[in-house]
């Protein structure tokens, strides 16, 4: 009988207790994609009800975790993926639920190249903060690095 190994959503919750803090939804994890969802919660609202800014910078950056990990994970035996800096522009008034969307800056195929070069490759993960009406109250970029092992 096999096992069915834990999904990446299951992972991070296991391994980044903010996430499950904030009780983040993985809704979909991809190596091309990744889709995060914040509820609505009020201990975490702003002086104005809806999402902590800290929040949804958290949201947007486990959403770009998830995308790494789904596209780099037969690497990670030989290379840590490690944040490396961030910017977020906080765009609309966000009320209500959100949800956060990763896409990857450049093909895997090219940062996998660059580590098995012998260097240690950065590149960036774009996401997008919805709302439910699907307006986009913030974007964040996250450099990401994949650090070689040992």
């Amino acid at each position: 009988m096999s096992e069915t190994p834990p999904s990446i959503g299951d992972m991070m919750a296991a391994s980044v207790p903010m996430a499950r803090t904030l009780n983040l939804d993985f809704v979909e994890t991809t190596p091309e994609r990744a889709v995060v969802s914040l509820p609505d919660q009020a201990d975490y609202h702003n002086h104005l009800g809806g999402p902590h800014a800290g929040a949804m910078f958290t949201l947007a950056e486990s959403a770009s975790g998830a995308i790494v990990l789904a596209a780099f994970a037969d690497l990670l035996d030989r290379a840590v993926p490690l944040a490396v800096r961030a910017e977020i522009a906080y765009q609309k008034l966000a009320m209500g639920p959100v949800t956060a969307t990763a896409v990857l800056g450049r093909p895997a195929a090219e940062v996998i190249a660059e580590l098995d070069s012998g260097s240690r490759p950065e590149f960036d993960v774009q996401v997008a903060i919805r709302r439910e009406d699907g307006a986009v109250t913030g974007e964040m970029t996250i450099v990401w690095t994949l650090r070689p092992n040992g």
